[in-house]
């Protein structure tokens, strides 16, 4: 399992964007994108929650990059 290490500047970012409830866009190593609020993170998945405030978890592995919006 891979190590969640709260001192890497990709995990404080991500945290930050929690705090601030920063709107993202994730884009997907498939192509898709997907858009809205990180809600949490652990060392394996993101959980973004959608327009429609459902919960969509991504394992890391498929995101290709993700920024504000």
């Amino acid at each position: 399992m891979a190590e969640f290490d709260p001192g890497l500047p990709s995990i404080r970012q991500a945290q930050k964007y929690i705090q601030d409830q920063q709107a993202l866009e994730v884009k997907l190593l498939t192509g898709d994108v997907l858009t809205g609020r990180l809600a949490w993170q652990d060392s394996l998945c993101f959980c973004l929650l959608d327009a429609e405030e459902t919960l969509v978890v991504v394992p890391r592995q498929a995101i290709a990059y993700y920024k504000p919006v």
